[in-house]
């Protein structure tokens, strides 16, 4: 059995690895770390987890911890796992971090964004970053995964073969995403109050959000030349959930059979991603709870774009789940081994 820990088990990402992980067949939670409810019982911050989930919440020592389990998650703000980590930790865990700290390859860029001094700059360049569908291979063997953002899972995973495939001017690119509240994390906020939520969607980190150069970089691997992109998210009424809509020139020769070609060629095979086909519109109600990603589009010949459109879960394939997927690839299970979840409906 894998032995795994969490620091942050008690905000929305941590909550769900603890779900996750507890009905998973090869592992078991051997620390629930929560500095804001170190002391008490898991199950009595989330009710669910009654008679499933009753140890106590431990603090975050992550030396403790790495003497105890094979795997840490840190499920944190940014800054925190490389304020954590150091070799003596290394040589004993793995670590999957669920924040941006090792997820940027040039770290001018990420203290950029995020507005802080990389703490462990060391380790980044060997951290791979865990989009499974991609990087499957260097996840195999690395001892720092960092685990991609949600709204980037999405968005890399919709565009990834037409860039990959140079089946669309990779400067025209334009992301249009929704998220449900869960992805603003359990911090009490005014903006995130149910009667600033409720009944209403609005833009928000108008060309400034952290993830756009997270997906640069990623699209500009798959196209081997630098990207910039425009990306706006926003905020809808529901829970979960990301809708991600992506507009992009075609070059010329590209029709219909070229993108279906292009997708299949990357994600037939794929477990987590179902190819709705052109023409169809994902929706977030279809892989609620699940870790799938659907993906459609539509070609525009009127403007000679394409409109491609993909859905997740944020807290699974957005998160949690992603994690587990890479934990399962990096200790040589089943890639879809406890993660065979059906999305709930209604």
């Amino acid at each position: 059995m894998i032995k795994a820990g969490i620091i942050g088990a008690t905000g929305y990402a941590g909550a769900e690895l603890v779900r996750l992980l507890w009905q998973h067949p090869s592992a078991e939670i051997a620390w629930l770390g929560s500095r804001s409810y170190a002391g008490q019982k898991y199950s009595d911050v989330y009710r669910n987890m009654t008679g499933l989930a009753d140890g106590e919440c431990l603090p975050d020592n992550i030396d403790e911890m790495a003497e105890q389990v094979d795997v840490i998650f840190t499920a944190t703000p940014q800054g925190l796992c490389a304020s954590l980590i150091n070799e003596d930790i290394l040589k004993k865990t793995k670590i999957i971090d669920l924040s941006a700290d090792f997820r940027l390859k040039d770290v001018s860029v990420y203290e950029k964004w995020y507005g802080i001094t990389h703490a462990a700059p060391q380790y980044i360049p060997e951290a791979v970053y865990g989009l499974c569908e991609i990087n499957r291979e260097k996840i195999r063997n690395t001892r720092i995964l960092a685990n991609p953002g949600c709204y980037t899972t999405c968005s890399i995973l919709t565009l990834y073969p037409l860039v990959k495939e140079k089946l669309i001017d990779p400067s025209t690119i334009i992301i249009d995403a929704k998220s449900g509240t869960s992805g603003a994390g359990r911090g009490a906020k005014t903006q995130n109050l149910f009667c600033e939520v409720n009944e209403n969607m609005k833009a928000y980190g108008v060309a400034t959000h952290r993830h756009t150069p997270e997906i640069e970089e990623q699209l500009g691997y798959a196209a081997g030349e630098q990207i910039l992109l425009s990306f706006t998210p926003h905020l809808v009424p529901m829970n979960r959930g990301i809708l991600a809509t992506a507009y992009a020139k075609l070059l010329p020769g590209t029709d219909s059979a070229a993108v279906e070609k292009a997708y299949r060629k990357y994600y037939e095979k794929e477990y987590f991603i179902r190819l709705l086909g052109e023409g169809a519109c994902p929706e977030t109600r279809w892989v609620e709870g699940s870790n799938f990603t659907d993906i459609g589009w539509k070609l525009d010949q009127r403007t000679g774009r394409i409109i491609a459109m993909g859905a997740i879960d944020n807290l699974v394939k957005g998160a949690a789940g992603q994690a587990v997927q890479n934990m399962n690839i990096m200790f040589g299970l089943e890639e879809n081994t406890g993660l065979k979840l059906v999305p709930v409906f209604p």
